[in-house]
């Protein structure tokens, strides 16, 4: 056999291992995961927190994340000291962090703003929510939060005296208050109420757009205000079909001005544009709770529902995709939990900053989590 022969048949015999190793890599691992977690002092962070957070912060379950207008300081909610996983609705305190054994609101501050190395440097807003839950920063640096405690917990803060949830508010970057949104305590379906509104997006132009709500059965809404409070219009019920909703859990607005709305109980993401027009049903992206964009218009979506019970055939962790075409590329994948059960294990919120560093809110395991990409 030739020299030249022989290196071709060399030649093609390794590329054929590649391939099938490449192949056996991808079944085993489906989407490519080009991240890591950051795990503290380790990997050059902060102080080490158990767990395999990036940040030190108080003991409490984070949600919602978001970054600042300089591109790489973080803010996120963090729901009081609660320490227990299990919902309300299974006895638990998971619904009711920021309420007290007598049904009234500790004294924590909720609203946290990271540095790029993990270190709190500003908190706000003790004493003022239930279950603190969406988060946004706008173009000018303000930062809105949702109040979305259901029913069963606005009741029972009522029986310790308290007057909180179905709100949503705005505060200047050092937490003065500039604008409430909806009524303390009480429910509804108008223009001025809302029931456990999840999260809110602040569109370029200034309109406001909230997420009403987190409950299966209440609003299943989005509502449109102008910058200055003013109600504008609103779509959406409860249902399967497009406009429609069963828990609208996120909200996020894209660069070209879509309206994307995670549209958790149904496991899927719609598309709108700014006047309520349906664009798009996405079902790519598994059980969305959060969503976020970076500025190479990549979409973020994470997914903390998904398993053999609530989503069978998916699984939990953070899908990315192109949010031009909606072709999910890469998967982070949740490590938590057992699958044939409902873990809730993953992360439920999900930020990217000027850096690309993916930053993820997990409640239940109470974890505040950074991924850096490696490849």
């Amino acid at each position: 056999m030739s020299n030249t022969r022989r290196f071709g048949v060399m030649a093609a015999t390794a590329f054929a291992i590649l391939l099938a190793t490449a192949f056996h890599v991808f079944a085993q691992g489906g989407l490519p995961n080009p991240y890591r977690p950051v795990r503290g002092l380790a990997d050059g962070g902060g102080s080490f927190v158990p767990g395999g957070e990036w940040a030190a912060r108080p003991a409490g379950p984070p949600a919602s994340m978001y970054v600042d207008v300089d591109g790489e300081s973080i803010w996120a909610v963090i729901r009081c000291d609660e320490t227990s996983p299990v919902p309300l609705a299974s006895g638990g305190r998971f619904g009711v962090d920021c309420l007290t054994a007598d049904n009234r609101l500790k004294t924590n501050d909720t609203i946290f703003k990271f540095d790029k190395t993990g270190k709190v440097v500003k908190s706000f807003g003790a004493g003022r929510f239930i279950w603190p839950h969406g988060l946004h920063i706008d173009r000018e640096g303000n930062v809105w939060v949702t109040d979305a405690a259901t029913t069963p917990a606005v009741a029972m803060a009522a029986r310790g005296g308290v007057k909180a949830g179905h709100q949503v508010f705005k505060f200047s970057p050092d937490g003065q208050l500039l604008l409430t949104m909806g009524e303390a305590g009480v429910s509804g379906n108008d223009e001025r109420h809302f029931t456990a509104p999840s999260a809110v997006a602040v569109a370029a132009n200034g309109d406001i757009f909230i997420a009403d709500g987190h409950e299966v059965n209440g609003n299943n809404r989005v509502m449109k205000y102008s910058k200055d409070g003013r109600f504008l219009k609103q779509w959406g019920k409860t249902g399967y079909g497009p406009g429609e909703f069963r828990t609208l859990h996120g909200i996020a607005i894209d660069s070209r001005g879509r309206v994307f709305i995670a549209d958790r109980g149904n496991n899927r993401i719609q598309l709108f544009d700014q006047e309520g027009k349906h664009l798009s049903t996405w079902t790519q992206f598994g059980t969305p709770s959060g969503i976020a964009f970076d500025d190479k218009d990549q979409i973020y979506v994470a997914d903390s529902e998904s398993d053999g019970v609530n989503n069978p055939g998916w699984e939990q962790g953070i899908r990315i995709g192109d949010a031009r075409t909606g072709f999910v590329h890469s998967f982070i994948l949740d490590q938590g939990g057992n699958p044939n059960t409902q873990t809730g294990s993953g992360a439920e919120f999900v930020a990217v900053d000027k850096n690309g560093n993916i930053f993820a809110g997990e409640p239940r395991p109470r974890v505040l989590q950074k991924y850096v990409k490696v490849r």
